[in-house]
Parts: C-alpha cells; structure tokens; sequence
C-alpha cells in the first residue's frame, strides 16, 4: 500500500502542479485582486531611501515599538491603531531590496511544495476507510478546503486582501485538492464490493 501512497502523491502533485500552472497563466484567476501602483518608479524610490537592505514583512501604519516592548506597552499602542487605521492608509508590504528573478529555481520549489502537500493529502486519505471515488475525491478535496480558507481567509479578515483575490486563490486551491483525489482514487486499490463506505 505505501508504494501506492508515494505513487498516488506524487502523481497527484505532478497534476497539482500543472492545474496551479494553467490557473497563473491562462486564466485571470491569478491576477484577481491584484492591482498595479500608480507612479510606481516615485513609491520604488521611496522604498529604496527608506528601507534600504533591511529586507521583510512590514505592516502599516505601525506601533511604533520595537521587539523589546512590554505588554504594558503593546496594550497602550493598540489603544491608538484604531485612530491610526482611521486616518491612514493601512497594509502589509513584503519588502526585498533585491531579487533576482530565477524561475527555474521558483518553479522547482514550488513543484517541491506541491508534491509534499499532496503526498500528505494522499498519506490521510490512505488512514481512511474510504472506498467509493466521490467519496475519495470528497475527502481530499476537504483537505483543500480546509488548507485554502486557514491562510487566505485570515488574511482577507486582519489585513484587508481583496474578496476577488481570496476567492479567487481558494478556488485555485480547492480545485488543485480536488485533482489530487481524482489521482489519488484511481490510483489507490479499486473498492471491495462487500466495503460499503
């Protein structure tokens, strides 16, 4: 059975991984919610003269505090992020002074990553006593539900990200799951008929 395990997982990544692949680059659904800034060269200036090398995830407006802040500390600034948030723009920005772009490099981690997710979707199907295909590809896909709404709903309701985009990667997700255990049920041992799950 583990050998079916490895080959559902890997198979199903492979699928997983062609599916994500057409969904960025035939259709919108990798673009939805994404919009490109207005005098982007005068915002990259600014970015560069106030950040520099310091590479990371910044989120404004901020607290003002830094690492070593009491709880004491945090409680009054959080008092405050209300006005703030009311009276300033607000986000997230994932700050790199420079990166090369390397797609070879890129799309193997990313063709890493989904072989992983798979074979651990593969590896809870396979702890089931599922037998029928609906039921099968019901399950995994489950497992995408779950996975698609724990980050992308999260951060639709603490930082805002558009609903076209959340929606729109959820239904990437989702649909990847789903091939994953249409692989993973053809794969896998045809049911016993005496089986009734």
């Amino acid at each position: 059975m583990m050998t079916r395990i490895i080959l559902a997982g890997i198979l199903g990544g492979i699928a997983m991984f062609i599916w994500t692949s057409i969904a960025h680059v035939f259709t919108p659904l990798g673009e939805m919610g994404i919009r490109q800034m207005h005098n982007e060269s005068a915002v990259l200036d600014a970015l560069k003269t106030n950040l520099g090398d310091d590479r990371g995830l910044y989120v404004y407006p901020g607290t003002g505090l830094g690492p070593d802040a009491t709880s004491e500390q945090k409680r009054e600034a959080m008092k405050s992020m209300g006005d703030k948030l009311s009276k300033n723009p607000s986000g997230i920005l994932m700050y790199n002074p420079l990166r090369p772009l390397n797609m070879p490099k890129l799309l193997g981690r990313e063709f890493g990553k989904e072989i992983l997710v798979s074979l651990l979707a593969v590896f809870l199907l396979a702890q089931t006593r599922i037998v029928s295909l609906l039921g099968r590809v019901g399950f995994v896909t489950v497992i995408g539900l779950i996975a698609a709404t724990s980050t992308n709903v999260s951060y639709w309701i603490w930082y805002a990200f558009p609903k076209r985009y959340t929606a729109a990667y959820m239904l990437i997700d989702i649909i990847a799951f789903a091939i994953v255990g249409v692989v993973a049920a053809l794969v896998f041992p045809k049911a016993d008929p005496s089986q009734t799950t």
